[in-house]
């Protein structure tokens, strides 16, 4: 059904209507002050919305709900329960919503911590805190006389040789870990490459699908919880799906976890829910490229960028040396300098390490080698860490 059907609406001034309202869009009623709008829209429509939701609810229910007197009207159909929003007036607050205003906000809050299901941003899993019996059921409810492998995760693709690790996993009475999807006993463990990424899992059981072996599995659980911090993974001998269980309130491939959904996490007004780059407010402030540099027919000597020029010899000395890293002549106009180097030294030269000499206290010359901050993330740095008002202006 994509319309609302109405036919014969006679409710108070209404001279006995009919139209078609398409469902799922905004509609705006406008029309002269006594036209009917009202009459139409909350006399009508909302109030055989709301008369057919209560009417569906138990006896019980509707003793405590009101119920609006049913309208002048022959028929509508596709109609759907109804809310109505009361027109205040209200004073002008940077907080303030139509849904916080008329309290639907509060609503929608209850609803996504009471019934959402929370998912990782990366990998779209759900996130979800299993206990060791769901667990336990779980495998015991794969198909019997499977092979199967119980892993703890120690190192999830992190650089280094890791003998550190593989000594612990040999003291605490491991015989055997996974190492780069590979099932090897540990005093027969491979050298690891220090510059490449590996992942290390320690095989905590190893075992065939029985209905008798529930105790085993739940001590064995519980070691791979304790051992990985909340996460075990059962694998099949050979190639085959794996299943990854998990303890916290978190996802079980990067460990991003949240905590316990709950009506605050989704208010803007909460320092729980709110984002953390505008406060809630959905207003950020940031320094404007095209105000920052002050004209482009300059170059920076002259003082392209305010601030950064040869009178300021700490900042300027600092673009000369970026200037000498990337082979950039410095003295040419601003407009007429690479775009990528444009580009860093507004922005900086991320990882990118740049060698700057400074002069210290003695008068003497040393060098150091570090990534350009950039003109804008110093500013924002200098304006965040400041309490002085005149800095800030």
């Amino acid at each position: 059904m994509d319309k609302i059907l109405v036919r014969g609406a006679r409710t108070h001034n209404l001279k006995n209507i009919n139209l078609e309202i398409p469902r799922d869009k905004l509609i705006v009623i406008t029309g002269l002050s006594g036209s009917g709008k009202s009459s139409l829209a909350f006399d009508t429509l909302y109030a055989e919305g709301q008369r057919r939701y209560v009417e569906s609810l138990s006896t019980y229910a509707r003793q405590f709900l009101s119920m609006m007197e049913k309208p002048d009207v022959d028929h509508i159909e596709g109609l759907s329960p109804a809310i109505s929003i009361e027109q205040k007036s209200t004073s002008h607050n940077p907080r303030s919503t139509v849904g916080t205003i008329t309290e639907i906000y509060d609503y929608l809050r209850l609803l996504f911590a009471r019934v959402g299901t929370p998912k990782c941003p990366t990998h779209h899993k759900p996130l979800a805190a299993q206990t060791i019996g769901q667990m336990v059921d779980q495998v015991l409810s794969m198909e019997e006389n499977s092979k199967l492998l119980m892993l703890a995760p120690i190192i999830k693709e992190k650089k280094g040789e890791h003998l550190h690790v593989m000594d612990r996993l040999r003291k605490e009475g491991f015989i055997r870990a996974r190492i780069d999807g590979i099932v090897v006993e540990l005093d027969e463990a491979p050298h690891l490459e220090k510059n490449k990424k590996h992942t290390i899992e320690a095989v905590v059981d190893r075992f065939k699908v029985k209905q008798d072996i529930a105790l085993r599995l739940a001590e064995s659980f519980e070691t791979a919880l304790e051992l990985s911090e909340g996460i075990a993974i059962i694998a099949p001998f050979e190639n085959g799906d794996e299943v990854i269980f998990s303890s916290k309130f978190a996802c079980p491939l990067c460990g991003y976890s949240i905590q316990e959904l709950e009506p605050r996490l989704f208010s803007f007004n909460n320092p729980n829910g709110a984002c953390t780059d505008c406060d809630g407010l959905g207003v950020k402030q940031f320094f404007d490229d095209e105000k920052i540099i002050q004209n482009t027919e300059l170059n920076l000597a002259e003082g392209a960028i305010r601030g950064w020029d040869r009178r300021t010899v700490y900042y300027y000395q600092m673009l000369e040396n970026v200037a000498r890293h990337f082979q950039v002549d410095i003295s040419l106009p601003f407009n007429q300098l690479p775009e990528k180097f444009q580009k860093v030294i507004l922005q900086g030269s991320g990882t990118t390490a740049i060698r700057f000499d400074y002069i210290n206290s003695k008068g003497d010359i040393i060098q150091k080698s570090h990534p350009f901050e950039g003109v804008i993330p110093n500013l924002e740095r200098r304006y965040r860490e400041t309490d002085s008002q005149g800095v800030r202006d």
